[in-house]
């Protein structure tokens, strides 16, 4: 079910230049660009995976991760093919590096479809754009978006954050929370490891910062390639400068995945760079760690536990309904 993409203007012999992000692919009939689902067709840019699902399914909000937008509740999660990124270490490579004519599983589905499925599960808080990169099915989005917050649902996207700004400012205004991905701190890292740049993501993190929206980041700890802790410091220093103390942090483990044979990350190096981070940023969290208390949330003013976790199971001990911390009335949670 392929669908004319927006920003992308003609060239000379029938060639196409995209827009969507800074990869900036001029395309020859016939071409993919570098996502491999956005295909020139006889000088029209196409978006091939338009409406193609790789997943459609009921998620907790603590699995996007998002530990402090509205925390307990469900969403209905959608997921595409296709990525702006090309990291060799990728947990989800089978729907990511992959194309329409390649990828041989899946349902297509109009936006009106997922829209009524949102309205109909039980107590479902909204959309979340997730599993593959959302960029990349940017107008299966912008279809179903705004509908979404026409019911008074919310919407939210896990995005690795390479995006141009203008696609970007036109999605802005749909989305309530994103969670980022904030892959490293150095631009060699991004160019020869994910065959992007650092400095658009920057940028698109500060966006967001500045539109007010509610923002996680996810930060992948790969040993031997982001685990050093110059480079942390500088990062997460960056991160209290520029987007503000209060932005919450998760420091997930790397395991072995798709062309990355690097073994798995230490635990203790997470609990180090946990222990840098919490110089600088108030709420730190470990992702793909079990048994650590680092998934619980402890108010920032107090130092009271206000929401345990355990998995996907969440107590909210110390919260009130206005998200405020009941002990000294702390503004903690978003929703």
């Amino acid at each position: 079910m392929s669908h004319v993409a927006l920003f992308y203007e003609k060239k000379e012999k029938e060639k196409v230049k995209c827009y969507l992000c800074p990869h900036l692919c001029v395309l020859k009939p016939g071409e993919r660009g570098k996502c491999d689902v956005r295909m020139n067709k006889d000088g029209t840019l196409i978006a091939e995976n338009y409406g193609l699902c790789s997943a459609v399914q009921i998620d907790p909000i603590e699995k996007k991760p998002l530990y402090h937008f509205c925390p307990g509740s469900q969403i209905l999660s959608i997921g595409s093919i296709g990525c702006n990124l090309k990291c060799n270490f990728c947990q989800n490579c089978d729907i990511s590096q992959t194309s329409v004519e390649q990828f041989l599983r899946g349902e297509y589905y109009e936006p009106d479809e997922i829209v009524e499925m949102a309205r109909e599960f039980p107590e479902n808080l909204g959309i979340a754009f997730t599993y593959n990169e959302p960029v990349i099915y940017y107008e299966f989005m912008l279809d179903i978006a705004p509908k979404i917050k026409e019911l008074g649902m919310k919407n939210v996207m896990i995005s690795n954050g390479f995006v141009n700004k203008e696609p970007f400012d036109k999605i802005l205004p749909y989305i309530d929370a994103f969670n980022i991905d904030l892959k490293s701190f150095r631009n060699s890292f991004y160019r020869d490891i994910t065959g992007a740049r650092l400095r658009p993501v920057k940028e698109t993190l500060k966006m967001i910062r500045n539109s007010g929206k509610h923002l996680e980041i996810t930060n992948l700890v790969i040993p031997s390639l982001n685990d050093g802790p110059d480079d942390f410091h500088r990062m997460v220093k960056w991160i209290r400068d520029e987007l503000g103390r209060d932005t919450v942090l998760h420091l997930s483990r790397y395991f072995p995945a798709y062309k990355s044979r690097i073994q798995k990350t230490p635990s203790s190096v997470l609990f180090s760079l946990a222990e840098i981070a919490r110089q600088f940023l108030d709420y730190v969290y470990l992702g793909n760690i079990t048994g650590s208390e680092s998934q619980n949330t402890i108010c920032n003013k107090c130092g009271r536990m206000v929401i345990l976790r355990n998995g996907y199971f969440v107590q909210k001990t110390g919260i009130n309904e206005h998200g405020k911390c009941i002990h000294c009335n702390n503004k903690i949670i978003e929703c």
